[in-house]
């Protein structure tokens, strides 16, 4: 079972990135081509019926299977960066972290107004900078297809804050 390998491969490290935090590390998977492209596989089977145009990716974690779950799904992929990355001219979503606040960025032309997108990041845990991905998508005029995970930190409810936005939320290996 994908859950099973993921939980037994994924890392635990303590007081990162601020004391009583336990991060859940996802590069020992990396070192294991065969669980990445069962990862992506995996991803992309838990979408199946779900109309998709687009694959968002959350800097920067986002980016590590958020292409290839595009090419499984055989539609684009476009990159949310933090502010100042991205070389054109973007739309920015500011959102709220425990410790301040930061700025995430789209291209102004990344998505076309009615795109059904599904944003992907490697963890779900409270959901703000994903609820601030979301924002970003409508600013574009597109809408949220769904979401896609590969960890989900349940005890965080990092689900409720998505659901206004879409129900269909997905992740791998939970918490």
């Amino acid at each position: 079972m994908i859950e099973s390998k993921i939980k037994s491969t994924v890392r635990d490290v303590y007081d990162f990135p601020k004391p009583g935090i336990v991060f859940k590390d996802i590069t020992p998977i990396l070192k294991d081509a065969a669980l990445c492209l069962e990862i992506a596989q995996a991803l992309a089977a838990q979408l199946k019926g779900i109309e998709i145009d687009v694959v968002a990716g959350i800097e920067s974690r986002g980016f590590l299977f958020g292409p290839a779950l595009a090419q499984l799904l055989n539609v684009p992929f476009v990159p949310i960066r933090k502010a100042g990355k991205l070389p054109y001219k973007t739309v920015q979503q500011t959102y709220n972290l425990e410790y301040g606040s930061a700025t995430i960025e789209l291209h102004e032309d990344a998505l076309v107004a009615g795109q059904k997108v599904l944003i992907h990041d490697d963890l779900l845990a409270t959901g703000g900078t994903v609820v601030a991905a979301s924002e970003l998508v409508m600013q574009l005029g597109a809408e949220v297809a769904g979401y896609s995970f590969i960890i989900g930190l349940d005890f965080l409810n990092g689900r409720v804050r998505l659901e206004p936005y879409c129900n269909k939320i997905f992740s791998l290996a939970s918490y």
